[in-house]
C-alpha cells in the first residue's frame, strides 16, 4: 500500500494546491490512500462541512485535525456524523467526534488511522502515549496497517512518541508546526516517521499568515485578526510505502511542490 499524507492545508491557496496537484501525485506514486490534515482549511482556522466535502471530492479519503478543530462552532454538529473526519483521540470522554477510523479501500484492504494531540505547549489533553495504546491494540484486531497523525508542538514529544509506537504502527506523521522537517526515516522496528510533514498553503508567509501582520505582532505585542497570506502556494506531503501483510513501512519520501 502507498499512502500520501498531506500536511496542514491552510485556506483557499492550500485547497487550490491540493485540487491542482493531487490527481498527478496519486497517479505518479500509485497512491492507494490519501490522508490530509484539514484543521485550517476554512480561512486558516477550523473547518466547515462545505469545505470538507470539497476535499473529499478532490480525492482525500480521511481528514485529520488538531487544536483548531472547534474554531467553526457549526462544525461540531457535523463531526459526529462522519467518521472520515477525525479529531484528536485524547480529548476527554464525552467530546463529540471520532479519534480513529478503519478505512476500507476498494480492494478490501483496511487501514487504521489515529489522530492524536501532543501536550507540550498545547491545550490540556489526556496523555497521547497512554491513550493510544489500547486504541492501537483495538485496531490491530482488524488490520496491521495503522497511521498516526500526532498534532504536536514539541519536537522531543514527537520523536519520543515515534519510538514509543515503533513496531506497533506503520507510520507516525507529525503535524501542527507548518514547517517540514528533514528527518524522515524508518525506525528500527519498521515504523515510518517524520517530525512534521509541513504545510500546504501560502509559500511566502509565516506558517500561512501574512508576513507583515506577524512581524507587527512581534514588534508591538498587539493582538490583531490574522489573515491568510496571498500569492503562490506550496504543497507539503510524504509518501509512505507499507507492506500490507506485516504493516511495516518500507519507505518514506518527503515532497514539497510549489503551485502554480
Amino acid at each position: 500500500m502507498k499512502v500520501l499524507f498531506i500536511g496542514d492545508i491552510v485556506g483557499k491557496i492550500g485547497r487550490n494546491a491540493v485540487k491542482a496537484l493531487l490527481p498527478n501525485l496519486a497517479d505518479k506514486y500509485k497512491i492507494d490512500l490519501v490522508i490530509a490534515n484539514g484543521e485550517n482549511i476554512a480561512g486558516g482556522f477550523g473547518l466547515t462541512e462545505t469545505l470538507v466535502t470539497e476535499l473529499f471530492k478532490m480525492g482525500v479519503h480521511v481528514i485529520t485535525t488538531g487544536n483548531h478543530v472547534w474554531d467553526k462552532k457549526d462544525f461540531i454538529n457535523y463531526i459526529s456524523k462522519d467518521n472520515r473526519v477525525l479529531r484528536p483521540l485524547n480529548y476527554p470522554p464525552g467530546v463529540p467526534g471520532y479519534g480513529s477510523v478503519i478505512y476500507t479501500l476498494p480492494d478490501g484492504t483496511k487501514a487504521g488511522i489515529i489522530n492524536l494531540s501532543g501536550r507540550v505547549f498545547m491545550p490540556s489533553m489526556d496523555c497521547p502515549f497512554r491513550t493510544s495504546r489500547p486504541e492501537i491494540e483495538y485496531l490491530r484486531k482488524e488490520t496491521n496497517i495503522i497511521i498516526i497523525d500526532l498534532h504536536a508542538e514539541a519536537t522531543s514529544e514527537k520523536v519520543a512518541f515515534g519510538y514509543f509506537a515503533d513496531g506497533q504502527v506503520s507510520a507516525v506523521v507529525g503535524t501542527h508546526t507548518h514547517v517540514q522537517t528533514a528527518d524522515e526515516k524508518i525506525l528500527p522496528q519498521g515504523t515510518a516517521y517524520i517530525t512534521d510533514v509541513g504545510m500546504t498553503g501560502p509559500a511566502n508567509s509565516v506558517i500561512g499568515i501574512e508576513v507583515d501582520q506577524i512581524i507587527q505582532r512581534f514588534l508591538t505585542g498587539m493582538p490583531d485578526r490574522f489573515a491568510v497570506a496571498n500569492g503562490e502556494g506550496i504543497l507539503s506531503a510524504v509518501v509512505i510505502e507499507i507492506n500490507n501483510d506485516s504493516g511495516k513501512a518500507t519507505a518514506i519520501q518527503r515532497l514539497q511542490i510549489i503551485y502554480p
